[in-house]
């Protein structure tokens, strides 16, 4: 019924689909391998920094920290202050440093806070959403550090134009213990 032709053809075809799925395989697992190992190397330059932060910034509030665009971060009285630049929810280059004191209570299974505030002018609806976007970039920060999900808790504040007395305070994100 089939021809010697017809058996190695589908021979040949099986080999080249076989060679296809372990290519595939071995890219996806390079990716994950990559992805993991960045994770774990992010989160012990984090856990390394944390004691050299402590003491500073317990002893006295953490200088603003400003970059280029506009994006800062402050400590003041434990509550870490993630400012931002307009129209923007990208950190600060030095915000996993100012988490320290906050990475190290997470670790002892204390529940971490996150606010959102919005900038006064401009439009409401996307002053909300931009606020959403900023804690949530945060939020990650805190993930990728080693706070398990579980323990971050978004606080929408009563207010959220709170301590919005220029528009640089109302674009800021806490974070503190809960």
């Amino acid at each position: 019924m089939f021809s010697q032709d017809d058996e190695s053809t589908g021979v040949a075809l099986g080999v080249v689909f076989a060679l296809i799925f372990l290519v595939i395989s071995l890219v996806i697992g390079l990716a994950i391998f990559q992805k993991n190992k960045s994770a774990k190397m992010t989160k012990a330059a984090v856990v390394a920094a944390a004691p050299a932060v402590v003491a500073p910034v317990a002893a006295a509030a953490m200088p603003t920290a400003a970059s280029a665009d506009g994006a800062s971060v402050k400590v003041e009285g434990g509550v870490v202050k993630f400012y931002f630049a307009p129209g923007k929810a990208e950190l600060a280059q030095d915000g996993a440093k100012a988490l320290a004191e906050i990475l190290l209570a997470a670790k002892t299974g204390k529940k971490v806070g996150i606010s959102g505030f919005v900038d006064p002018s401009g439009d409401p609806a996307k002053n909300a959403e931009l606020a959403k976007q900023r804690a949530f970039a945060v939020r990650d920060l805190l993930t990728v550090s080693g706070v398990p999900a579980e323990q971050i808790v978004l606080v929408r504040p009563n207010d959220i134009k709170a301590g919005s007395s220029s528009a640089a305070e109302g674009r800021r994100v806490e974070v503190f213990m809960i």
